[in-house]
């Protein structure tokens, strides 16, 4: 009679139960894709776009009100010579602005700017025409000065990355050998430019403009699509948003953290081969007091310092209020050392407005 007997199980399927907390499995065992508009990503899109567009329009307000008032104290500020002076000197710091944006949107920093553009700005100025070496490689010293910053770039990447080194300690060492690279090209004489086409990026200029300003443009744009539309981009700001989770998707993050700090070191490569061009010569400490002012910039723009918001444009319209509130500084008399007081004054006050809208997920902050 046993044989006869029919389980009352035959309707249940023989997989054993998924833990609790696990995603669903579909026949290729794979997690099936979440319905649209379901997920916590979804529900924290909405106000991480919000403050976003709270602390971009801040921003822009901001530099809405240095406009007026310098306008008022100063009627030179608003000729076109001195517009055309604040594109000029906003040239450097927003190529430099573009390469630290990278790093912050990982929620890191990056302080080895003033050692990278010493060491490249000293090795720009022995690869071209100079009065030291013999050496005449034009663009193509540009070009390996560039490579040269990718790779100090690299360098940090790969030992806070992979050696687990907090990259405030990295790139503070990084500068450090930065520097002792400068000092050692250096060797007590200055190479001074005699490249003509290195020097017309500092004396030509364009309907009014310095070549300078329009290699920052391409500079910026470049910057701005591989944040858009490469993977390193992408991953840089998912990196920063949430580390953890980006890891369990099976993302490399070391390694996009690696790439994204590389592509930080070109744009120093960069910005230290237009310093150059503007001094006209190799200096050791031509990348002094940069890295201040690009991490001022960016935050003031609206790119977050502990990651995942923010962007290239944002940290834009962070260098053009920087630059304009130098700018109008010094036409309406103010000293030197007020105007780092004020400086120091607007970066706290940026920090505070951009994590404001988002405090509840910062957690512990030390």
């Amino acid at each position: 009679m046993s044989g006869d007997v029919t389980p009352l199980t035959t309707t249940r399927s023989s997989a054993p139960a998924p833990l609790a907390g696990a995603p669903a499995r579909g026949a290729g065992g794979d997690a099936p894709p979440p319905a649209a508009g379901a997920g916590p990503s979804t529900r924290g899109a909405r106000p991480t776009r919000s403050a976003d567009l709270v602390q971009t329009w801040a921003s822009l307000a901001a530099l809405a009100v240095l406009l007026v008032v310098f306008s008022v104290l100063s009627p030179q500020f608003r000729t076109v010579g001195n517009l055309q002076q604040i594109v000029d000197a906003a040239a450097v710091l927003a190529v430099l602005a573009t390469g630290i944006t990278f790093v912050l949107l990982l929620g890191a920093i990056d302080l080895s700017i003033p050692g990278v553009v010493g060491a490249c700005a000293m090795t720009v100025s022995l690869l071209v025409a100079n009065s030291r070496t013999g050496l005449d490689l034009g663009l193509l010293g540009v070009a390996l000065t560039v490579a040269l910053g990718a790779a100090f770039g690299l360098l940090s990447g790969v030992v806070s990355s992979r050696l687990r080194i907090p990259t405030f300690m990295t790139t503070l060492g990084i500068s450090a050998i930065g520097l002792g690279v400068a000092t050692i090209l250096f060797a007590g004489r200055r190479p001074v430019v005699l490249d003509e086409s290195l020097s017309a990026w500092a004396t030509g200029r364009v309907a009014g403009f310095s070549v300078l300003s329009l290699v920052a443009i391409a500079a910026v744009a470049v910057g701005w699509a591989v944040q858009r539309w490469t993977r390193i981009g992408r991953h840089a700001v998912a990196i920063g948003g949430a580390e953890d989770i980006v890891a369990l998707s099976g993302v490399r993050v070391a390694r996009y953290k690696t790439l994204a700090f590389a592509v930080a070191g070109a744009f120093y490569g960069l910005g230290a081969v237009m310093v150059t061009a503007r001094l006209g010569s190799g200096v050791v400490e031509a990348g002094a007091g940069l890295d201040f002012a690009a991490i001022t910039a960016a935050v003031i723009g609206g790119t977050l310092l502990s990651g995942g918001r923010g962007g290239v444009l944002q940290s834009m319209i962070g260098v053009v209020v920087l630059t304009v509130l130098a700018n109008g500084l010094i036409l309406a008399g103010v000293s030197p050392y007020v105007q780092q007081a004020v400086q120091g004054v607007v970066v706290v006050v940026a920090v505070a407005a951009a994590t404001w809208p988002v405090r509840h997920r910062l957690g512990v902050v030390k």
